[in-house]
């Protein structure tokens, strides 16, 4: 089984895009980037898959919409 990867480290490969990115290319940058069997979890919330975390983030209110996709913002990312 993979390690665990924190959705902090999602929002950060976010920012590091500096661009909006559609959900289905971030889920695809999150397989190449942490493994396609890559589990993920938060301060609250634990094994979820790449979809789930990306629905998680959104209901979170993590994201800023565009007519380009998604992105993120470095205040959006929790310092705990």
């Amino acid at each position: 089984m993979s390690e665990s990867v924190h959705g902090h480290q999602v929002m950060e490969l976010m920012l590091a895009q500096g661009q909006s990115i559609t959900k289905q290319a971030l889920k695809q940058l999150m397989q190449t980037t942490f493994g396609e069997q890559a589990y993920y979890h938060t301060c609250s919330a634990s094994e979820m898959n790449a979809d789930e975390l990306i629905e998680f983030l959104e209901n979170k209110g993590k994201f800023i919409h565009s007519e380009a996709g998604i992105e993120t913002a470095a205040d959006r990312i929790c310092n705990h």
